[in-house]
């Protein structure tokens, strides 16, 4: 009996001790996708296009596989308005982009929820 409660404890703690990891690991690309997106709206407030794009694409990669890992319709439509950031952003229209790029970080936040 006592072998069993043990393993029982055992498997419980070592379940709650991963848990945690497990999770972040899941909004870890979320989250670094939320922080390009803000950086590349900085820089688009500056007019920087160039900048604005290179985190763009960073937020892209994160936001891809933040998608894989879990659908969810809201990273989608992120993931679409930061192609669009990064087409505006390489056409030197520093103003459009970001306003593509705002519109990807209102749904990728709405998906960290």
């Amino acid at each position: 009996m006592n072998r069993r409660v043990f393993a029982v404890a055992l498997s419980l703690a070592l379940g709650l001790a991963f848990a945690p990891r497990i999770a972040l690991a899941e909004s870890h690309h979320l989250a670094e996708a939320v922080k390009h997106t803000k950086e590349a709206i900085d820089h688009g407030k500056m007019g920087h296009a160039d900048v604005l794009v290179t985190h763009a694409e960073a937020a892209l990669k994160h936001a891809q596989q933040a998608e894989a890992e879990k659908a969810n319709p809201h990273t989608k439509e992120g993931i679409t308005h930061l192609e669009a950031a990064i087409d505006t952003g390489k056409k030197k229209d520093a103003p459009g982009a970001t306003k593509h790029a705002e519109e990807a970080l209102t749904h990728l936040e709405a998906a960290q929820k």
